[in-house]
């Protein structure tokens, strides 16, 4: 991400555009002992970067604007990224709250090649975030991470494979992990001021193992694997953005039921059910809230999800329109193992969820669906039973079925 946490402040406090913008520990400024945590574009014109004592931040540019780090909400908002990332992959490397590494080899086939799978990335980011992410695209992480620093904000660097040495050639070694300032000094003294020249170097023997290793880095040489961090699912959710920011209540609702039904559904083929359902909830100030409800039994039936997520709808809607709706699971409990001559009683709606699963399976998504999702241009809907779910389905093409 660019300059994420001060991006995140510009973004959400618009009057901050154009200024140099300073995260820090301490706002305030000279006086205080705290260190920058990142600065914008802006502040870095003045010298300011980060790891920079914030008393000297203040001295290169007592102009600009000090804020305490919310790291509440940038951890959030990072998590909303991370999940555009398993989107494409679920072999994501996280570095930090705005960094990772992302190996997309199985994707390709799905998404596209890496050029066109960072370039969807970006757009999601920005779409659904309002922030830039710069990113690298190479065969190996070395590469990628160096390629995503070159084009900051908002770049795209992609280097084909066979071309990892050449790309690195020209640049200063201190590009290179593990290299600071008195490894570069070290180098200095032995000629070396470029990768390519570092690359080529006979001497790096007079630097011990390190300086082998370094040199295998200058040639490109780097297969350390994309390491997931992801373990056991500790919650699964669905979410929504709308193309438009909706204000309808009834397209509100519509949107919900369609997003418990395609939890449901997630949440039986991993063969797991929570008591724990949260709505995540964005209005059309890109404000963002989540909100939670736990029952006293796991479920992973439709009509229960959406009954829970209309609840925390209905507490939380108001008169802004919304932008994104999402729904989540959590609290998962162990599957219980019936008894053998122990009598099945399914939780009402279950069977229906199953039908639905076994007829879309057998005949296409669209074999069976409700009738909210058959309204009209007009908004007119089918029949309801009692509890106000649609009564109508929607067969496929009979002949297809047979």
């Amino acid at each position: 991400m660019d300059a994420f946490y001060a991006a995140v402040e510009e973004r959400d406090r618009p009057e901050l555009r154009g200024k140099p913008v300073i995260i820090g520990a301490d706002p305030k400024g000279g006086a205080g002992r705290g260190v920058v945590s990142t600065a914008n574009y802006e502040a870095r014109k003045f010298g300011v970067g980060s790891a920079m004592p914030i008393s000297t931040a203040f001295r290169l540019c007592p102009q600009g604007v000090f804020i305490s780090p919310d790291m509440s909400k940038y951890s959030a908002i990072s998590l909303e990224i991370r999940a555009i990332f398993e989107a494409f992959t679920d072999l994501v490397e996280p570095l930090s709250v705005d960094e990772a590494f992302l190996d997309v080899t199985a994707s390709v086939r799905l998404f596209g090649n890496g050029e066109g799978i960072a370039r969807a990335i970006k757009a999601r980011i920005k779409a659904e975030t309002r922030l830039t992410a710069s990113v690298g695209v190479a065969s190996a992480k070395l590469i990628a991470k160096i390629a995503s620093d070159l084009r900051k904000p908002d770049g795209l660097v992609v280097v084909p494979p066979g071309t990892e040495r050449a790309f690195l050639a020209p640049l200063p070694v201190r590009r290179l992990w593990g290299i600071g300032p008195k490894m570069e000094e070290r180098l200095a003294k032995l000629g070396i001021h470029t990768v390519g020249q570092l690359a080529d170097a006979k001497v790096t023997r007079l630097l011990g193992t390190h300086g082998l290793d370094l040199q295998r880095l200058a040639r490109g040489e780097d297969d350390r694997p994309v390491v997931s961090d992801s373990g056991p699912a500790k919650s699964v959710s669905v979410e929504h953005t709308f193309d438009v920011d909706e204000g309808n209540p009834r397209a509100l609702r519509k949107a919900l039921l369609r997003l418990a039904d395609e939890l449901s559904r997630r949440l039986r083929a991993e063969s797991l059910a929570g008591r724990t359902v949260t709505l995540k909830y964005r209005d059309e100030t890109f404000r963002t809230t989540t909100h939670a409800r736990s029952g006293r039994a796991p479920t992973n039936v439709a009509s229960e999800l959406f009954e829970t997520a209309s609840g925390l709808f209905d507490d939380v809607h108001g008169s802004l329109k919304v932008r994104l709706l999402g729904i989540g699971v959590s609290g998962f409990t162990e599957p219980v193992q019936r008894g053998l001559f122990e009598e099945e009683s399914p939780r009402r709606g279950a069977r229906i969820d199953e039908l639905r699963d076994r007829v879309r399976e057998k005949f296409g998504r669209e074999a069976l669906v409700r009738a909210s999702d058959l309204e009209d241009e007009k908004g007119q809907e089918g029949r309801r039973d009692p509890e106000g779910h649609p009564l109508q389905a929607r067969l496929g093409n009979p002949r297809k079925a047979r």
